[in-house]
């Protein structure tokens, strides 16, 4: 599966974060945009743990851009073993 990554950053979104944790995570935004589906979608595969964990920072959604880009590099296999890609 293709992906590209999406810089485009709206809103408040960590604005008052320490310099580069924002560029160290995705959001839904975002995760929807490389798997080509939409931000429903996603959060399905949350709720069914097909897709790494997210971190919750209240209503918002965060993933480690390092546990989606290796769980797209091992062919997005499902993800029942903790909060994070393994």
């Amino acid at each position: 599966m293709q992906h590209s990554h999406h810089n485009n950053r709206s809103g408040a979104a960590g604005q008052g974060a320490a310099p580069g944790v924002n560029a160290a995570l995705y959001s839904i935004n975002e995760v929807a945009g490389i798997l080509g589906c939409s931000t429903r979608h996603v959060r399905r595969l949350v709720d069914t743990r097909r897709i790494p964990q997210p971190i919750k920072l209240g209503a918002l959604l965060r993933w480690i851009k390092t546990d989606i880009d290796q769980w797209i590099a091992a062919g997005c296999p499902h993800c029942k073993k903790g909060n994070h890609y393994l």
